[in-house]
């Protein structure tokens, strides 16, 4: 039996909410992981317990300290892809559409990369027009699948 921590058949499933705004266009976050900035849309990883419709609410909260209700889904990863982080896991990625229950109380950055402080695990989030947003803005792989579906749908 393979060690969990060598093993090449773990999973990372990860949940990420798609806000679509009329008049701000689509909100994204800014990251600082494992030294790297990376753009992706807000969400993070599945617990166990968790269903992801469940853990997108409470993601939610805890990077946008706000309520949102999840609404259809929009993506689900349909081939292999390993982690970014480690080619060991394979990465299965969620997306939904949200809708704001409340206004956000955290600030919403004008730039890319607008933190308080340059650290790893250090986020910030902006809105992207849809005249200037464009899948190749988003890091990971998968987003920029769930990116080019926003493009179709939203932003021609």
């Amino acid at each position: 039996m393979q060690d969990q921590k060598t093993s090449p058949e773990k999973f990372t499933i990860r949940v990420y909410g798609i806000l679509i705004d009329v008049a701000k266009g689509i909100l994204v976050a800014d990251e600082i992981q494992r030294g790297l900035r990376i753009t992706k849309f807000p969400g993070g990883g599945l617990e166990h317990g968790e269903g992801t419709r469940d853990c997108l609410v409470r993601e939610w909260m805890e990077e946008l300290n706000q309520r949102i209700r999840v609404t259809n889904h929009l993506y689900t990863t349909d081939f292999f892809q390993p982690s970014s982080f480690d080619p060991r896991q394979q990465v299965i990625s969620i997306y939904y559409l949200v809708e704001e229950l409340e206004q956000t109380t955290i600030r919403i950055a004008s730039r890319p990369f607008d933190f308080d402080e340059v650290k790893e695990d250090a986020q910030s989030f902006r809105w992207i027009s849809f005249k200037e947003f464009h899948p190749d803005m988003l890091t990971l792989p998968i987003d920029r699948i769930a990116g080019q579906i926003i493009q179709q749908q939203w932003c021609l």
